[in-house]
């Protein structure tokens, strides 16, 4: 059974959490550096990147996280966790900044501008719900980032060798297909 932690500060903890062991994972819940030993793989959720980042510096886990990137751990961050994840955000300092994407933060409006479309993803199969709040989304990619989705011309989901990030919340849905991507292909 692969043990996935889910970073627990803030955000869509539990709705990650839920989805992973109902496809078979154990998982961890993240809120210590003691928390991160063994897994096999890491999920930041999304919620709000600038708190995210606060609480990763007081719990000292920004830099373990980031070493952890860099030793090959598989990461997937939704929302924000994938500016938590990005090289670059325009216009704001990175985060863990390991994934060799540069993002744009809210560039599908505000929470009032919230929306929900069928998204293809060939790398999944059929078309997936994708539940965009606040999003942000791939301004460009690095050599070797793989494009798996995009939105009116927008890319919203793309893979950085063991990185996966997304714009969109595949937790807020019924489908678990990109977590189980992630677990299987990935971690």
């Amino acid at each position: 059974m692969k043990q996935i932690g889910v970073l627990a500060l803030q955000g869509a903890v539990r709705e990650h959490a839920q989805m992973l062991e109902a496809i078979g994972c154990k998982v961890v819940l993240v809120k210590h550096m003691k928390d991160l030993a063994e897994l096999d793989g890491l999920v930041l959720p999304g919620g709000e990147s600038t708190t995210m980042r606060k609480l990763l510096n007081h719990y000292e886990l920004l830099e373990p996280i980031r070493v952890l990137a860099q030793q090959g751990l598989p990461m997937f961050g939704t929302c924000a966790g994938l500016i938590l994840l990005a090289k670059e955000v325009i216009g704001y300092e990175s985060h863990i900044g390991v994934m060799d994407v540069v993002v744009a933060r809210n560039s599908f409006g505000r929470q009032v501008d919230s929306f929900e479309i069928c998204l293809d993803i060939p790398a999944i199969g059929e078309a997936i719900s994708a539940v965009f709040i606040r999003a942000p989304h791939i301004i460009s990619v690095g050599e070797g980032v793989e494009i798996l989705a995009q939105h009116d011309g927008k890319i919203v989901l793309a893979r950085d060798g063991h990185l996966l990030g997304c714009s969109f919340h595949p937790e807020l849905t019924t489908d678990s297909r990109i977590l189980e991507y992630f677990v299987t292909s990935m971690v």
